[in-house]
């Protein structure tokens, strides 16, 4: 009896089986491979981070205005999110005319500095390869005014804002309410 230990003449099992080993890798592997989908997909980070960025942006864009005490121009014409004090009709910005970053630097990224006039300065953001959006009403520009209320250009009054990014199969929303402007 020594090593052995015995129950009413019997082994009693240590461990597990090679059955239940099998079984418990094989469930690993299959939630595995459906998660790593999600990890390893750049589009939903792509799409996460460029919405992170346009929210940061046009909330900047509202802090401004107040702080300023004037218009501000959120332009949103479906390549950038950018900030401007004067609405020119084009979608230029004069170079005297933008609102600078708060760090005095945005990302510089390729896409950036193709959208952005080249500046790296510039409070204005261009879409990563793979991300498009698009506003709900559709609208190139609105401003915030001394107040932070947000106002169409040239249209009737400013209804809630909705923008959809995506990139691939992922889509993410941003909204800037009507009445206080605020975004989220």
């Amino acid at each position: 009896m020594s090593g052995i230990l015995r129950r009413h003449g019997k082994h009693l099992q240590q461990g597990f089986t090679l059955v239940e080993l099998i079984t418990v890798m094989v469930i690993v592997g299959v939630l595995a491979a459906a998660a790593a989908t999600r990890y390893f997909d750049r589009a939903v980070y792509d799409a996460a981070a460029f919405t992170e960025q346009a929210r940061s942006l046009i909330r900047y864009g509202q802090k401004v205005a107040v702080a300023q005490n004037r218009l501000v121009y959120v332009r949103l014409d479906g390549n950038s999110v950018a900030l401007c004090f004067v609405y020119v009709a084009d979608g230029s910005c004069p170079a005297d005319q933008r609102v600078m970053s708060p760090s005095a630097n945005n990302t510089a990224s390729t896409n950036t500095l193709a959208r952005c006039s080249n500046s790296t300065s510039w409070a204005c953001e261009g879409n990563p390869t793979g991300v498009t959006y698009a506003t709900s009403p559709a609208t190139a520009f609105f401003s915030y005014d001394a107040l932070g209320r947000p106002a169409n250009v040239g249209a009737p009054a400013f209804a809630r804002l909705s923008m959809t990014v995506k990139s691939g199969a992922s889509s993410v929303a941003l909204v800037v309410e009507a009445d206080t402007g605020h975004v989220h």
